[in-house]
C-alpha cells in the first residue's frame, strides 16, 4: 500500500532557543497549509514548496496570561484558527491574504522558456502565497483545554472539568452551549440505552476525542483510561446524547477515526491499538483486529514500546500510522497488515551493530494525497562525550518522510490488471518492464528472471506465458517520470492508470489530465491549457483498449461528465465523447465493453462503450444500458471503496439454462467500508431468448438484493479472461484482507461434467496468508505481486561526534523491492482439509506445466510436516497422509518427498516416512524410473536410516546403474561414498570427508585432484621439446597411485571388481566410446587393465562386427568409391584414385596418405611429433614399400585463427580450438608444380568427406595409443582400418616382427583381415583401394604367422619396454622417412584431448574440471 522512499527531508525552523522549539503540527483540511506551534508562536507552512510563510509570535505580557499554546484546530474553510493554550483560552486567528496578488516567492525562468507563456494559475502553484495572520476573537473556558474538534461550522471542544463546549466559528457566544458528561448515558449498546448508566462520579474527562462524520458520532478517550462512542439522538446536534463504550479497554491513551471504512483506532497503554467498529444492528462496539507488534518479529522491543502516542489515519484512509511514547513509528493496512515499523533492522540498529535511539515523535500530520508525513521530534538532551553546549542550541527541524503508493488506495479499478503499479510525488513504479521486452520476447527481461524467483530451485524452467516474464522480470522497477509541465500546475497527482498491456500510463492531478507510452516514452499533455484547467477528474481514470475513460467535473459548465479521450489523436477535447451525468462520480471501472459508475446518489450506472469510425477519425460511443439504485443499502456514498462488474456468480455456469448466460452472468462486486457485498442478475423471471431482438437493443436482468460475501476486505481481484485449462483460477474471487491474509472464493466444478450434488456448494472460501502485501494477482501463473520496503545504511561514512546531526545516520536509507509469492499450496492445502481431494486434484492438474509447480509440492509437504511433526498435542486428524497421498498422483512424487527430507531436520523424518512410505521402496522405484539423481539423495537418508550394510547394498545397485548409463559424475560420488562406508564400517577415518552438502546430484563433494599418469612407462621417456600444458584438472577417481597405498582395504577391491566388471562388459559389446569416456571420466588405469585382458576381455573376435560398430559409434562415415574414378582427372596416368594413387606414386609415403587423407593439420609433424621407429624399422619398411626418400609435407591453415598445434600432439586443443574447421591446404616444395584443378579439388574433397568428425579422430587416436600401449594388436589394427591409415597396420607388423608377441593374436589378426576382405568384396566395395595397399602388409603378416607356428612359449614384453626401444630409434632417425609409430608422447596428449573431448561428448557438464592448472613436462 505504502512504502517509504528514501531518506526523510528536513526542514530547518527559524533559530531559536529550546524553549521556543516547535512541539504541535496540523494540517488544513485540504492539506495546502500547516499550521505549527511552538510555546508562544504560531507559524504557517505551505506544503510545496515546503516553505514557512507567517509566523505570529505572541507578546511576552499576553504570553504569560494565556500560558503556552497547546493545540490548534482548522476551519474546514481554512480561512480561521483556533488555538487552546495552557490556561483555558482559545484564541481565533484570522487568516487573510496580504498583499493581493503577491506572492512571497516567484519562479525565475530562462528567456524564452515555454513557462514564461503566461499559464493561468501557474504563480499560486509554483510559490506561496503571502498571508497575514491576525488574531480576532479570544474565548476564556475557564478550566484546561483537552481537545479541540472541527464539525461543520462548530468548534467542539472538551475542558477538564468535564464539560464539552460547542462553540459556532462566527458569533461565538450566542451559540454557545456546554454538555456536562455525568449528564450523558453509556451503555454497552444502544438497544438498552434507554436504562444507561452515568459516568457516575466527579473527575471524568475526555483526554482525546475525533469526529466521525460517516458514523455521525465522535470516538472519546477519557482521562481514566475508558473508551467510547457518543451519538446524537436526533439528526441535529443537541444537548440529547448517548454513549457507548466496550467493556474491556480500560487503558486507551488517544484516537483516530476512519470515516471511510468507519473505524475508530484507540491507543492503548500497553502498546497496541485496538480497532473498533459500530454494530449496524445494534450499535454495540466491536472489536475488528488489533495492531500490535508480535514477540515472533520483534523479540527486544516487544512490550517495550510505551504507550501509544499518536495515531494518524492517511488523507485516502487505506493506511493509518502509529508512533509510541518511548519512540518509533509503524505503517499498518486499513486493516491490520504490517507495512513498516522502524523498531528493527537497519532502523533501529547502527552498521556496526549498536542500537540506535529511536526517533520520538511529539506531532505528526500527513500531507496533500499521503505523498508526506509531517513530523516534529521531540528533543532529547543526549549526553554527549566532546561538544556539550551545541545540540541544546540546536536548530529546531521538521522531517518530511516520503513515501510511494499503490496506485490501488485511489484508483480502485486498477485490481482488474496485473500490473503493479505504484505512484510518488512526481514519478510512477511499474513493474511491467520495459514494454520494448514485453514484445520480443527474448527481451532483457528474460535473463534478469531469475533473481525475483530464488524462491524458486527450477530457475532454468522457462516461463510458458510471455506476460509472467515480463511481469516477473527483475527487481528493480520501470520509473516513469512524471512530465514536470504537468506537475507545474496540477500537483499532487490524484489517480494513475496503466492499460491491460502496460505500454500506456494516464495520470490525473488537480487539474485535467495526461498520459504517456512507454514505447514511445513521450507524455501528451493538452494543447489548449484552458481545456485541462476546466476540468478535474473525479471519480478515477481507467484504460479501455486505446481509449482513456474517466468521470471528471466540468468547471464552466459546473456539470458532471463522463468523457472518453483516444489515446491516438491529440488531447483536445474536439476528440472526446462526452456523456453528461446526474450526479458527481465517486468510483468509475471497465469491465470487458462495460463502464461501471458509482455516484454520490448512491446509484450505480452501467453503460456499453463501443468503437466509432466516423471516416478518417475514431471515436468511442458510449450509451445508458441499465441504472441501479442502492440507496437502501447504502448509509453514506464516501463508504464504498470499490465497485466493478465481474462475471463470478455463485453458479458455476453448469446448472444455467443457457451457456451463453454463464459467461455474461455480471455481478456487481462492491466493497462497502470492507464488505463486500455481490449482486447477481436476478434470473428468476421470464428468460428472453437472444436471437428475438437485436444485441444493442436487449434487455438487461434487474439485480438480485445483495449478498455478504466477506468482512475485513481491503482489495478485490477479478479477471475477464477464461482459460478452459486454468477454470479454477480464472474464475475465482480474490480478496486481501489485511492482517487476516488473503481470502480466494474459489468455483468448485463436478468431474466430466457430471450433474453437479445439490447438497454441494458451487463455490468455497479460502482464508490463507501470505508474507507479502499483495498488489496485484497472476491468476494463470497463480502467483501474487507485491512490493516491500528494504534498506540501506550510510552511516560508516561518518565518524561517530559528527554523526550526530545527520538524518542519513538516524535514518537508513528506503528503496521499494518488488516481490512475489505463490500461493497455490495454500489452496490445495485448504482443499484437503475440507475433504475435497478432487477438487484440489483438478486445480493441481491445470497447474501443473508451471515452472515452479514441484516447488509448489514440496512447501505443501514441507509446511504440513513441520506443524504436524512439532506439534505438543496429539493431532486427532493428520493432514499429511492425505497430502502424501494427494503428491502420489503426480510424476514429482519420488522428488518432492526426497527433497523435503533433504531440506527438513533429521527427527522428522519417521514421522515424514512413515506417510509416504518406506526409503527402500522409494529407492527401488527411482530406479525402475530411471531417475538416478534422485535415488542418490534417498541413498543419503537410507545411509542415515539403516545399517551399513543395507546402504551398501543400494549404494552398489545404483553405481551399476549409473555405470550403466554413463553418469559419470554420479559415478564419482558413488565411488567416494562407497569409501566413505567401507571406512566407517571398520572404524578407520576415510580417505575423503563424508559430509553430504545437500545437492541435486546426491551431495557428494568431488574428490581431490591428481595428475593424469600418461602412461606406465612415462619415466623412461627420453627428454623432448615439448611440455604438457593441463588445461583441466581430472577429478580423482579410482587412481593407481591411491589404490596401491589402500590396496589392503578389502572396500577398494570391491569397487575395482565392479569397475574391471563394466570395462569387460563394454569390451565384449564392442562400445570402444564408452569404455573411453569410462575410463577418462572414473580415472580407470585402462592400460595395466588391458595388459591383463589382452587375450581374454581385451580380444577381438569379430573383426567385421567391430568395425561396422566402431562406424557406427564414432560416427564414422563407411568408405565409399567416388564415381568419377574411373576417368582419372589426373593426366600423366600414374592415378587412378586421389587417395590410392597419390599414395603409390608419390613413393608411397604412408606420411604423405595420412596427410591427405586426415585432411587435420600436423604442423611440422616430420620434426618432432611423429618420431621414426629406428634404423631397423626403417629398412623394412622402405623395403615393404618399395619408393624414394620421404617429401616433408607441411598442411599449414589458412587463416589461422588458433594457436599452433598438432592432432597427434593435440597438447593445448581446447573444444572451440579454431584447428577444427579451418581450411587446409597442401604444402609442399616437391608438389607446387602440381596445379590442381577443379575436379581435382573435388576428388580430394571427396576423399576428406568420408572421414567423420574430428572429434572422433581425437577418440580414435587415444584408443589406439592405449590399445599400442597395452600391447593389444588386434584392436590397433581395427582402428588402422577405420583410419585407412596403413601406417598403423605397419606399426603393428613392425611390433609383432620385433617382440614376442602372442601367435594366437596374430592368428587372430590374420583371419580378421581376411574376414574384412570378404565382407568389403561383397558388402563395402569403399574398403577395397585401401586393403589393396595394405596387401603387402597382409603378405609379411602370413609370412610371420606361418614363421610363428613353431610352438614357442614365450610371454609378450612389458609395454614400458617396447616403448623405451621405439622413442629411442625415434631419436636417432629423426626426418628420415619411415612408418612412424604413434608414441606415447603424443597419445598421452591426445589422452587430455580425449578426456576432454569425451567429457563434452558425454553429456556431463564441463565446468566441474577447472579447478586448476599446472604444466606437466614429460621427461
Amino acid at each position: 500500500m505504502y512504502f517509504l522512499s528514501g531518506w526523510p527531508k528536513r526542514l530547518l525552523c527559524p533559530p531559536g532557543s529550546a524553549a521556543e522549539a516547535p512541539f504541535h503540527i496540523q494540517s488544513d483540511p485540504q492539506r495546502a497549509f500547516f499550521a505549527v506551534l511552538a510555546p508562544a508562536r504560531l507559524s504557517i507552512w505551505y506544503s510545496r514548496p515546503s516553505v514557512l510563510i507567517v509566523t505570529y509570535k505572541e507578546p511576552a505580557k499576553s504570553s504569560t496570561q494565556f500560558g503556552s499554546y497547546k493545540q490548534t484546530e482548522w476551519r474546514p474553510d481554512s480561512t480561521m484558527i483556533a488555538v487552546s493554550t495552557a490556561n483555558g483560552y482559545i484564541l481565533f486567528f484570522h487568516i487573510t491574504s496580504s498583499r493581493g496578488d503577491k506572492y512571497l516567492y516567484e519562479p525565475v525562468y530562462p528567456k524564452g522558456s515555454p513557462q514564461m507563456k503566461g499559464t493561468p494559475h501557474f504563480k499560486e502553484e509554483q510559490c506561496a502565497p503571502a498571508l497575514n495572520l491576525e488574531m480576532k476573537k479570544i474565548l476564556d473556558l475557564q478550566a484546561p483545554i483537552m481537545s479541540l474538534q472541527s464539525i461543520l461550522e462548530d468548534l467542539l471542544v472538551a475542558t477538564s472539568d468535564g464539560f464539552l463546549h460547542l462553540i459556532h466559528w462566527e458569533g461565538m457566544t450566542n451559540g454557545r452551549k456546554a454538555i456536562n458528561l455525568c449528564t450523558v448515558p453509556f451503555s454497552v449498546d444502544l438497544q438498552s440505552s434507554r436504562v444507561g448508566s452515568f459516568l457516575g462520579f466527579a473527575d471524568v474527562h475526555i483526554r482525546d476525542m475525533e469526529y466521525c462524520a460517516t458514523l455521525d458520532g465522535f470516538a472519546v478517550v477519557f482521562n481514566d483510561g475508558k473508551v467510547g462512542f457518543i451519538t446524537p439522538v436526533s439528526s441535529r446536534f443537541t444537548a440529547e446524547l448517548h454513549g457507548v463504550w466496550p467493556q474491556d479497554v480500560v487503558d486507551g491513551t488517544c484516537v483516530a477515526v476512519n470515516n471511510k471504512y468507519r473505524l475508530m483506532a484507540f491507543g492503548c497503554a500497553s502498546g497496541s491499538v485496538q480497532v473498533y467498529t459500530i454494530d449496524n444492528t445494534t450499535g454495540a462496539m466491536l472489536l475488528s483486529h488489533k495492531l500490535e507488534l508480535t514477540a515472533k518479529q520483534y523479540p527486544d522491543i516487544w512490550n517495550k514500546t510505551g504507550a501509544v502516542k499518536l495515531i494518524r489515519w492517511s488523507p485516502d484512509n487505506s493506511v493509518v500510522i502509529v508512533t509510541w511514547e518511548y519512540g518509533g513509528l509503524s505503517l499498518w493496512s486499513v486493516f491490520g497488515a504490517q507495512l513498516i515499523c522502524t523498531l528493527g533492522g537497519d532502523f533501529a540498529y547502527r552498521s556496526d551493530g549498536t542500537k540506535k535511539d529511536p526517533l520520538k515523535i511529539n506531532s505528526m500530520s500527513w500531507g496533500a494525497e499521503g505523498y508526506h508525513l509531517w513530523v516534529i521530534s521531540r528533543f532529547t538532551s543526549q549526553p554527549t562525550d566532546c561538544e556539550p553546549d551545541i545540540l541544546s542550541i540546536k536548530q529546531p527541524s521538521i522531517l518530511l518522510f516520503q513515501f510511494i503508493k499503490s496506485v490501488l488506495t485511489v484508483n480502485p479499478c486498477m485490481s482488474n490488471q496485473e500490473q503493479v503499479l505504484l505512484q510518488g510525488e512526481d514519478r510512477l513504479y511499474l513493474n511491467c518492464g520495459e514494454a520494448s521486452q514485453a514484445q520480443s520476447p527474448q527481451g532483457p527481461s528474460h535473463s534478469q528472471q531469475k533473481s525475483i524467483r530464488e524462491k524458486s530451485p527450477f530457475t532454468d524452467g522457462g516461463l510458458e506465458s510471455q506476460g509472467l516474464s515480463t511481469l516477473l522480470g527483475h527487481r528493480h522497477w520501470h520509473v516513469v517520470q512524471i512530465s514536470s509541465t504537468y506537475l507545474e500546475s496540477n500537483w499532487p497527482i490524484r489517480f494513475s492508470a496503466i492499460d491491460k498491456l502496460g505500454q500506456n500510463i494516464a495520470v490525473a492531478g488537480k487539474f485535467g489530465f495526461a498520459h504517456y507510452s512507454l514505447l514511445t516514452k513521450k507524455w501528451k499533455l493538452f494543447g489548449n491549457i484552458t481545456q485541462e484547467q476546466n476540468m478535474i477528474v473525479t471519480g478515477g481514470l481507467a484504460w479501455w483498449n486505446d481509449f482513456m475513460v474517466l468521470a471528471c467535473y466540468n468547471i464552466n459548465d459546473r456539470q458532471e461528465e463522463l468523457r472518453v479521450y483516444l489515446r491516438t489523436s491529440n488531447l483536445d477535447n474536439a476528440f472526446a465523447h462526452v456523456t453528461k451525468a446526474q450526479a458527481e462520480t465517486l468510483l468509475l471501472s471497465v469491465f470487458r465493453d462495460m463502464v461501471i459508475v458509482f455516484r454520490a446518489d448512491c446509484s450505480i450506472c452501467l453503460y456499453s462503450i463501443e468503437r466509432k469510425s466516423e471516416g478518417s477519425n475514431t471515436t468511442a460511443g458510449i450509451q445508458v444500458l441499465q441504472e441501479v439504485s442502492m440507496s437502501r443499502y447504502i448509509p453514506h456514498p464516501f463508504l464504498v471503496v470499490s465497485v466493478t462488474l465481474t462475471s463470478v456468480s455463485t453458479e458455476n455456469g453448469i446448472t444455467l439454462k443457457m451457456p451463453q448466460q454463464a459467461r455474461d452472468a455480471e455481478s456487481i462486486m462492491l466493497n462497502l467500508a470492507g464488505q463486500l457485498i455481490m449482486m447477481q442478475r436476478d434470473r428468476s423471471g421470464p428468460q428472453i431468448r437472444e436471437k428475438d431482438n437485436k444485441p444493442n437493443q436487449r434487455k438487461l436482468l434487474p439485480f438480485c438484493p445483495p449478498v455478504v460475501l466477506a468482512q475485513s476486505v481491503e482489495n478485490v481481484w477479478t479477471t475477464c479472461r477464461a482459460n478452459k485449462q486454468k477454470r479454477h483460477l480464472l474464475e475465482a474471487l480474490w480478496l486481501s484482507c489485511g492482517g487476516a491474509g488473503m481470502k480466494v472464493w474459489l468455483p468448485l466444478f463436478p468431474r466430466d461434467h457430471r450433474k453437479p450434488h445439490s447438497f454441494l456448494s458451487q463455490r468455497i472460501m479460502l482464508p490463507f496468508h501470505i508474507n507479502i502485501y499483495p498488489l496485484a494477482v497472476l491468476f494463470e501463473d497463480a502467483l501474487v505481486l507485491g512490493a516491500v520496503n528494504d534498506t540501506l545504511l550510510y552511516d560508516s561514512l561518518y565518524t561517530r561526534s559528527s554523526a550526530r546531526e545527520h538524518l542519513e545516520v538516524l535514518f537508513p536509507f528506503c528503496v521499494v523491492e518488488r516481490t512475489s509469492q505463490i500461493y497455490l499450496h495454500h489452496i490445495l492445502r485448504q482443499l484437503l482439509v475440507r475433504n475435497l481431494g478432487e477438487q484440489a486434484l483438478l486445480l493441481a492438474q491445470s497447474c501443473a506445466a508451471l515452472p515452479y509447480f514441484p516447488h509448489v509440492l514440496e512447501l505443501m509437504l514441507h509446511e504440513v510436516l513441520e506443524e504436524e511433526a512439532t506439534s505438543r498435542e496429539p493431532i486427532p486428524d493428520p493432514l499429511l497422509p492425505t497430502v502424501a497421498k494427494f503428491i502420489t498422483e503426480f510424476p514429482l512424487f519420488l522428488q518432492t518427498v526426497v527433497h523435503c527430507a533433504r531440506k527438513t531436520e533429521y527427527a522428522l523424518w519417521n514421522y515424514l516416512f512413515a506417510a509416504v512410505g518406506n526409503p527402500k521402496d522409494l529407492f527401488e522405484e527411482c530406479l525402475m524410473a530411471q531417475d538416478l539423481d534422485t535415488a542418490a539423495s534417498y541413498l543419503i537418508i537410507l545411509q542415515n536410516m539403516e545399517v551399513p550394510a543395507v546402504s551398501r547394498q543400494h549404494a552398489t545397485l545404483l553405481f551399476n546403474t549409473a555405470l550403466e548409463q554413463g553418469k559419470w559424475d554420479l559415478c564419482r560420488h558413488m565411488i567416494r561414498f562407497l569409501k566413505a562406508i567401507g571406512s566407517g564400517d571398520s572404524e578407520t577415518p576415510p580417505s575423503t570427508p563424508t559430509a553430504q552438502e545437500p545437492s541435486s546430484s546426491g551431495g557428494f563433494e568431488f574428490f581431490r585432484n591428481r595428475s593424469i599418469s600418461l602412461s606406465q612407462s612415462a619415466e623412461s621417456v627420453p627428454p623432448s621439446k615439448f611440455s604438457l600444458q593441463k588445461t583441466l584438472s581430472m577429478p580423482s577417481g579410482p587412481s593407481g597411485k591411491r589404490w596401491s597405498k589402500d590396496s589392503d582395504c578389502a572396500e577398494n577391491m570391491y569397487i575395482d571388481v565392479m569397475l574391471w566388471r563394466h570395462a569387460r562388459r563394454l569390451l565384449e559389446d564392442v562400445r570402444l566410446k564408452d569404455l573411453g569416456c569410462f575410463a577418462a571420466q572414473l580415472g580407470f588405469e585402462l592400460i595395466s587393465w588391458l595388459c591383463k585382458e589382452r587375450t581374454r576381455a581385451a580380444r577381438v573376435d569379430n573383426f567385421v562386427i567391430a568395425l561396422k560398430r566402431l562406424h557406427k559409434d564414432f560416427l564414422w562415415p563407411l568408405p565409399i568409391i567416388p564415381a568419377s574414378s574411373i576417368n582419372s582427372p589426373f593426366k600423366n596416368g600414374k592415378y587412378r584414385t586421389v587417395g590410392e594413387q597419390l599414395l603409390k606414386s608419390q613413393a608411397a609415403n604412408p606420411f604423405l596418405s595420412l596427410e591427405i587423407d586426415t585432411g587435420i593439420s600436423n604442423i611440422q609433424r616430420s620434426q618432432s611429433w611423429f618420431s621414426n621407429t629406428g634404423p631397423a624399422h626403417h629398412e623394412t619398411d622402405t623395403a615393404s614399400s618399395h619408393g624414394p626418400q620421404m617429401q616433408d609435407a607441411f598442411l599449414s591453415p589458412l587463416s589461422n585463427k588458433g594457436d599452433e598445434c598438432s592432432i597427434g600432439s593435440a597438447t593445448d586443443l581446447t573444444e572451440s580450438s579454431s584447428m577444427v574447421d579451418g581450411d587446409w591446404t597442401v604444402v609442399d616444395e616437391n608438389f607446387s608444380t602440381l596445379s590442381l584443378t577443379q575436379s581435382e579439388l573435388e576428388h580430394i574433397s571427396m576423399e576428406l568427406a568420408s572421414k567423420g568428425p574430428h572429434k572422433s579422430q581425437v577418440q580414435l587416436r587415444y584408443l589406439l595409443h592405449v590399445f599400442m600401449e597395452a600391447g593389444c594388436l588386434d584392436w590397433c589394427v581395427v582402428i588402422g582400418l577405420i583410419l585407412r591409415e596403413s601406417s598403423i597396420i605397419s606399426q603393428v607388423l613392425t611390433i609383432s616382427q620385433s617382440s614376442e608377441v602372442d601367435g594366437e593374436m596374430l592368428q587372430n589378426i590374420k583371419t580378421g583381415l581376411h574376414a574384412v576382405d570378404r565382407w568389403a568384396s561383397t558388402d563395402c566395395p569403399g574398403y577395397k583401394p585401401f586393403l589393396n595397399i595394405i596387401k603387402p602388409q597382409v603378405q609379411k603378416l602370413n609370412e610371420i604367422t606361418e614363421e610363428q607356428a613353431q610352438p614357442d612359449a614365450f610371454q609378450p614384453v612389458p609395454t614400458g619396454k617396447t616403448c623405451e626401444q621405439t622413442t629411442t630409434r625415434a631419436e636417432e632417425s629423426r626426418g628420415s622417412s619411415c612408418h612412424g609409430s604413434i608414441p606415447q608422447i603424443e597419445a598421452g596428449g591426445g589422452g587430455v584431448v580425449s578426456r576432454k573431448e569425451e567429457d563434452a561428448s558425454s553429456g556431463d557438464e564441463e565446468e566441474r574440471f577447472q579447478d586448476g592448472t599446472y604444466d606437466c613436462s614429460v621427461s
